[in-house]
């Protein structure tokens, strides 16, 4: 039988499954395709800023299940205190470590899930991982802001559809990509997932758009500048993230 369809080439089929690769990953982690989040001012969770500042023992509101999951060499750690298990508001702060006790570095309010947290993160539950994950790669549509990063600056992966609300446009032009079901040493766009996909992926640090996100957690841009100017591989830097009640535990 005489093939009559149209043809294409292995290069115009490798630039459309790209497409279709780079456009999942932006819906996991920003938005459900222009579907915004409850509305509100971010949180104002006192947990760090409750707290000393410097020369503190342990970090704060982190309790032994998770502080034990924090390696041992890591010496830059980035905390996410979300508000309430069902909150998409939260706090975020970098804590580094000199000798053998941490100092609170800066803090800024935050945006989370839409719906929270969750222990068992799903594709489209539009809730954040609860856990300690190590974070190696970053990029965006800007250029490098000076990262030690590994960085990938691309329109092409990081530019938001337009058919999005103009107040999500800019979500993704500095990122940093959280190491939940994702293979390290790769662009954050890339959509290859190690668990499978049933179990979410492509959670990142972004800018915020004013209200919850799909999972990722999102930051003022002063706030990611300052985290990819700051954040070195040879401090071993993680993120420990969930809602108060969890990360205490």
């Amino acid at each position: 039988m005489r093939f009559t369809g149209t043809r294409r080439s292995p290069g115009t089929l490798r630039s459309s499954l790209l497409a279709v690769a780079l456009a999942t990953a932006l819906t996991s982690c920003g938005t459900d395709g222009g579907t915004q989040g409850s509305p509100g001012e971010p949180g104002t969770d006192s947990r760090p800023s409750a707290s000393p500042t410097t020369d503190l023992a342990h970090l704060p509101g982190i309790g032994e299940r998770l502080r034990d999951r924090i390696p041992s060499d890591s010496r830059q750690v980035i905390a996410v205190y979300g508000r309430g298990e069902n909150s998409a508001r939260s706090t975020v702060a970098l804590f580094t470590k000199h000798g053998t006790t941490w100092d609170r570095e800066r803090s800024w309010p935050a945006h989370n899930g839409k719906k929270g947290w969750t222990t068992d993160h799903r594709e489209g539950d539009k809730r954040s991982p609860v856990g300690v994950f190590t974070l190696s790669d970053a990029g965006g549509v800007l250029a490098d802001p000076g990262t030690k990063l590994r960085y990938t600056r691309s329109a092409a992966a990081f530019t938001a559809p337009r058919s999005w609300p103009k107040t999500h446009w800019h979500d993704f032009d500095l990122v940093i990509a959280i190491d939940y079901n994702r293979v390290k040493g790769t662009s954050p766009g890339d959509p290859t997932r190690p668990q499978g996909r049933a179990k979410g992926g492509s959670i990142w640090l972004h800018l915020d758009h004013g209200s919850g996100t799909s999972g990722c957690v999102s930051l003022p841009e002063q706030a990611m500048t300052y985290l990819l100017t700051t954040l070195d591989p040879a401090q071993k830097p993680v993120i420990v993230m969930g809602d108060e009640d969890r990360l205490k535990a």
